[in-house]
């Protein structure tokens, strides 16, 4: 199994979010949504029209760890949704196929995949780098390795900064800064 990475760089972002912006809705509100909450795969796909349509907060109990979450929707977020999900009804799952099926994993890696390719990024991608950039940035952003623990669910601190790839840059950047 290989190990994905965030996006560390924001303009790699914005590079995804221009592909999939050109190619679908759908797979823009999927990626935004990931980078911008911090949910696993399996609670992203799960949602379903009613879990996010009119709401100002997503409420939801965690697949894996079976805990309830609850978390507001940022100013990019809430938009994006409320027209997403207009007119459509609560009962459906939030991403279909063009069949009406609920988006399953391995297409959910498809879009990610490819749309990281066409942007350009050669780091190891997938599902769970949707996660992973999350946790990233709002490390680099807060600084608050606590508040990220517990927003992952993470059981330690070490766990939450080894899972966003922080501590070896950490590492490499305190190094550079000490001169003797």
């Amino acid at each position: 199994m290989t190990t994905v990475e965030p996006i560390r760089n924001k303009d790699d972002i914005k590079r995804v979010e221009a592909v999939l912006a050109g190619k679908s809705k759908r797979n823009l509100l999927f990626f935004t949504l990931g980078i911008n909450c911090g949910l696993r795969i399996s609670d992203i796909l799960a949602l379903n029209v009613g879990d996010v349509k009119g709401k100002d907060y997503i409420s939801l109990t965690e697949k894996k760890t079976g805990k309830f979450k609850k978390f507001p929707l940022n100013s990019k977020l809430k938009p994006m949704l409320d027209e997403y999900t207009e007119g459509r009804s609560e009962g459906e799952p939030l991403f279909m196929t063009r069949f009406k099926n609920r988006l399953d994993r391995f297409s959910a890696y498809r879009i990610i995949n490819s749309a990281c390719t066409e942007a350009g990024i050669n780091e190891h991608v997938g599902t769970h780098t949707l996660r992973k950039t999350f946790g990233y940035h709002h490390y680099n952003q807060f600084r608050d390795v606590v508040m990220l623990q517990k927003i992952f669910n993470h059981f330690s601190q070490d766990v939450t900064l080894r899972y966003i790839g922080i501590e070896q840059s950490e590492i490499e950047a305190s190094y550079l800064k000490f001169i003797l």
